[in-house]
């Protein structure tokens, strides 16, 4: 199984960035697709997840109206679309794949810094 997260970097306040998650090893729309985020000093809290049914998604508050998450079964992948980003949003993403507790796949995670 793997599961890596691409496309984290130094951004300004107010641009965009998309993030990226490949998977394999699993049956990839059978499962719940998640993004989580890690500030530093602080516990790690849901972003987002776009369900295996593929017509859900639900964000956090902090987030909604400005993030987006997309998936394509095809490629296996799985996308967070951030716009309109604030220093606020500085952590580490990390995505995760769930079905059950038996099986939640994690990716490394990728840093996102936003500041001027």
């Amino acid at each position: 199984v793997h599961v890596v997260e691409s496309g984290g970097g130094l951004v300004q306040p107010g641009g965009s960035l998309r993030l990226s998650c490949a998977a394999s090893g699993f049956t990839f729309s059978s499962f719940d697709m998640r993004w989580y985020r890690q500030a530093p000093g602080k516990e790690r809290e849901l972003v987002g997840v776009h369900t295996r049914a593929g017509s859900g998604t639900n964000y956090a508050d902090s987030v909604k109206g400005r993030f987006t998450i997309s998936r394509d079964n095809a490629k296996n992948t799985v996308y967070l679309q951030m716009n309109s980003l604030k220093p606020a949003d500085t952590a580490v993403y990390y995505c995760n794949a769930y079905m059950m507790p038996e099986y939640s796949y994690w990716g490394q995670g990728t840093q996102v810094t936003v500041s001027s």
